[in-house]
């Protein structure tokens, strides 16, 4: 049995991929004078593969201006990750289309490819902190907010191999409605209902 995802840390996914100072002042309210635990330092540093370091930079500045503890730091993880941990996980995403997939990024660019692999599955996404179910489950409400339907339908399936149900993959989607545009939020709410209900 899994540990519920906590609806704060789905919405600070939400409110750094998309910048908004608001939800950005509720996390910070919200989290208090205590330093920032592991599975907020995880979801930070998850979010910069869904909108790149400027964006996720500036948000940590705006949170650090909002009065959040971003120390003691912990340990970092050993570098440059694992590869056969993010193969594994890559597997277990994409199921039978894993293959398909690599290919897919290889002929767009055998260096993009590498990079996906070696650094989004090898080093952040098969670090510790958050398991499989709850990244998935945090990337299905970034693709829902940036309005990338095609990786999302990946990442709902994604989150369902990853052992969530589709009645949690929706009370992720629940859980930022408001912090996503409605014509977002409505094109993730379909593509969800018909890419959880399959395997």
């Amino acid at each position: 049995m899994h540990a519920p995802l906590s609806s704060d840390l789905l919405r600070l996914a939400v409110a750094v991929v998309r910048f908004l100072p608001g939800a950005l002042d509720e996390f910070a309210s919200r989290a208090g004078s205590a330093p920032l635990d592991r599975a907020g330092r995880e979801v930070l540093l998850q979010s910069h593969l869904f909108c790149g370091f400027p964006r996720t930079i500036a948000a940590l500045d705006h949170l650090s201006a909002a009065g959040v503890d971003f120390s003691p730091s912990p340990a970092p993880e050993a570098a440059p990750g694992d590869p056969e941990k993010g193969a594994a996980l890559f597997d277990r995403i994409y199921g039978e289309r894993a293959a398909e997939v690599r290919e897919h990024l290889a002929r767009l660019d055998p260096d993009l490819a590498e990079v996906v692999a070696a650094h989004a599955y090898g080093t952040v996404l098969s670090r510790g902190g958050l398991d499989a179910r709850a990244r998935e489950l945090l990337a299905v409400v970034m693709l829902s907010a940036t309005g990338h339907a095609r990786q999302l339908a990946s990442h709902a399936r994604g989150a369902i191999r990853c052992g969530a149900t589709p009645g949690e993959v929706t009370q992720a989607l629940d859980a930022v409605t408001d912090l996503v545009t409605p014509e977002d939020m409505t094109r993730a709410r379909e593509v969800v209902a018909r890419f959880t209900h399959q395997d």
